[in-house]
């Protein structure tokens, strides 16, 4: 699950620095508030990938999701992409999940071969 979240997080980040550049041309907003939320955003999705395995990740991840599609409000694009990645983050925990029971499966019956 790990690593099909972080390559979701990865994704979200460069698409996050580009929503920002966007941002500074639509928006009314001025360049250190544009830039004070999507770095705060962009380091949250560094760190997120770096503590998936702990409580409260997968949360903060979710969170992080209804952030990117309540961009759209600055950003109209971004409503379209924060629900496309949040699909993807669905996807990624839960198939990374299957993944992981798979692998758990296999690793137990290896050891008892």
């Amino acid at each position: 699950m790990r690593t099909l979240c972080a390559s979701t997080l990865i994704g979200e980040f460069f698409v996050i620095g580009f929503a920002g550049l966007v941002a500074m041309r639509l928006g009314d907003l001025s360049a250190g508030t544009v830039w004070t939320v999507s770095g705060v955003a962009m380091a949250l999705c560094l760190v997120l990938c770096g503590v998936l395995t702990r409580p409260g990740a997968l949360h903060l991840g979710w969170a992080l999701q209804i952030g990117l599609i309540a961009s759209g409000l600055v950003v109209p694009a971004m409503f379209f992409l924060g629900a496309l990645f949040a699909g993807l983050w669905w996807a990624s925990i839960h198939f990374g999940r299957k993944i992981d029971e798979a692998k758990a499966r296999f690793a137990a019956g290896a050891d008892t071969a």
